[in-house]
């Protein structure tokens, strides 16, 4: 498997472990930067390549009374704002065809979310910019069935792509994951990453919002790298109770120097167990 180039000196794949890491949604430009600082701090202690994550617009909530974000005019200078301050990666989702010129012009990688993974016309579309395009694999689909996503990005003519794993819905407010799919995945040539906090996700678990289990994050994301994906999703808060967004799901920012110091050392068991 080749690695998928971010920017100049990040790569995902190729044998490292990368990092994409942020809050869920913008909650302010002020937060948002400050977020970003402290999550680069922390990471390069850690020695590990990653890209900053935040959403301008939550299109898919629980609730419609629920906080979406400061919308793409806003949401895209705050992006940009970070991008250039801290020389950071950026990514951020898109959820239609329309917001995708715009989006590309700021940031370094643009997702599709996973309820969107089957629309054709946004996989294109994020396919034309040449960007990285990172899959998010739907709740609703196989781990085989992302050969059929990938494939409509790359015969756009881009195969800078990622896929990430984020949990099979079975109903019942639950998502599992298959730690199996992972590999199965990882036969697509393309590098994998396992979305820890979305998949901890219980959704409208507690009615009128999605509950969560991010006591699961610390065996999840070991158990991810074990299993040998290229990086890992994570959002992180500095106050997850009080996110305006996934507040029962994000990592608290005090706990991921931890979680990157453990899972540095599977890590690294992995790659000499593979050298064998």
């Amino acid at each position: 498997m080749n690695g998928v180039d971010i920017t100049s000196g990040v790569t995902f794949g190729g044998g490292s472990l990368g990092l994409i890491a942020g809050p869920c949604v913008i909650e302010g430009r002020d937060h948002c930067l400050r977020l970003a600082e402290q999550i680069q701090s922390t990471v390069a202690a850690a020695g590990v390549d990653w890209v900053f994550k935040a959403s301008y617009d939550k299109a898919n909530r629980t609730s419609r009374e629920s906080f979406r974000g400061p919308g793409p005019d806003e949401g895209l200078r705050i992006l940009e704002e970070v991008r250039t301050t801290l020389g950071v990666p950026v990514l951020t989702d898109v959820h239609a065809v329309h917001q995708v010129e715009a989006a590309a012009s700021v940031v370094d990688v643009l997702q599709i979310p996973a309820f969107l993974c089957r629309q054709t016309d946004l996989l294109v579309a994020a396919a034309a910019t040449g960007l990285p395009v990172n899959l998010k694999k739907g709740q609703f689909l196989a781990p085989w069935d992302m050969g059929r996503v990938a494939e409509k990005v790359a015969a756009a003519g881009n195969e800078r792509i990622l896929l990430t794993e984020r949990g099979a819905s079975f109903g019942y407010n639950n998502l599992v994951v298959d730690f199996k799919g992972l590999a199965v995945m990882a036969k697509f040539g393309y590098p994998v990453v396992l979305d820890v906090t979305h998949s901890l996700q219980l959704p409208a678990g507690e009615g009128g919002r999605t509950g969560g289990q991010p006591e699961f994050a610390m065996p999840l994301a070991c158990a991810g790298v074990a299993a040998g994906v290229d990086a890992l999703f994570i959002e992180v808060h500095d106050n997850p109770p009080a996110a305006l967004s996934d507040a029962t799901t994000q990592l608290p920012l005090a706990d991921l120097p931890r979680l990157l110091r453990r899972v540095a050392r599977v890590h690294e068991a992995v790659q000499e167990t593979s050298d064998e």
